[in-house]
């Protein structure tokens, strides 16, 4: 889930941000529990939003009281998203991008760094499973013809490459980004993320690109580690952390873009200096570069 404001962001528009407070407004439904912690509301607290509810604030100050710095954290990681897109669509001459796990939305989201250039060249399919989440993507994106949202699940591969919509917008047998940022690690072990994350592998054709971050507690105390996932316990999903090693499995059979699995301010830095924050997320980019099933 990476929706939220980051370093490289363009603020919104008054206008904008009165479109969206009025879709969060209007994409609360019969099935949106405000009483029970969402984790893509907890995110956008975090981040300063106001798409968040009192559950949501209480998690993210109990997230906050383990990692003070983790504020500071995913807004880097919301800058690395943002130098990632940039890569893909000016670098990489990547036009396609499936964001899997995108959170609500909000300026700086994928369609608008994507198609910054050249707003008719590349396409953009946004999945959650949230329905709030697409509830409000919809309302914001509105009648685009190249930026669309689906609801559908990141651990059912097959179904949500299935989809009309990401198959009217995205063509798999072209080269690809596929986006799984911050959101694998809310992902248990037990689901085998690792397996989930192959089935895309094997379906991107060569050149296609898979961009991860993921939580890692490698770097807190045994007692900070434990707080933070505890303030997501009762929430709409677990948080579980993971190490580089375990992150860096997921590119597996791909050729790492360098720098490699860094943590995420390290990736391709815009600025010159130390990192800042503490070291919570873990992040790469991926090339498949044959066809197959790289493993």
């Amino acid at each position: 889930m990476h929706s939220g404001f980051g370093p490289c962001d363009v603020p919104l528009s008054i206008a904008s941000r009165s479109r969206s407070q009025r879709a969060f407004k209007a994409a609360k439904g019969p099935d949106s529990d405000t009483s029970t912690a969402d984790v893509a509301r907890v995110y956008d607290c975090l981040l300063g939003g106001k798409d968040n509810f009192a559950a949501d604030r209480q998690a993210a100050a109990k997230l906050l009281a383990a990692v003070p710095g983790a504020a500071v954290a995913a807004r880097e990681n919301r800058a690395f998203l943002a130098r990632a897109v940039r890569f893909l669509a000016r670098e990489a001459g990547i036009c396609q991008f499936l964001d899997i796990g995108t959170g609500l939305p909000t300026a700086g989201s994928v369609h608008e760094i994507a198609q910054a250039d050249d707003p008719r060249r590349a396409r953009v399919v946004y999945a959650d499973y949230d329905p709030v989440v697409v509830r409000h993507t919809e309302a914001l994106l509105g009648d685009s013809l190249t930026a669309a949202v689906v609801r559908a699940d990141l651990r059912q591969p097959w179904d949500l490459l299935a989809q009309p919509t990401v198959r009217t917008l995205i063509n798999l047998a072209q080269p690809v980004a596929i986006l799984l940022v911050a959101v694998l690690h809310f992902v248990e072990d037990r689901e085998d993320p690792w397996t989930i994350v192959d089935c895309y592998k094997d379906l991107m054709a060569p050149g296609s690109y898979l961009v991860i971050s993921h939580v890692t507690a490698e770097h807190l105390s045994a007692d900070a580690a434990r707080q933070a996932q505890a303030a997501y316990a009762g929430a709409s999903a677990p948080a579980v952390p993971r190490t580089r090693e375990q992150v860096t499995r997921f590119f597996a059979g791909l050729d790492v873009v360098s720098p490699g699995v860094v943590n995420v301010p390290e990736w391709r830095p815009d600025h010159i200096g130390p990192a800042r924050g503490p070291r919570v997320f873990y992040a790469g980019i991926g090339r498949k570069a044959g066809p197959g099933r790289p493993r």
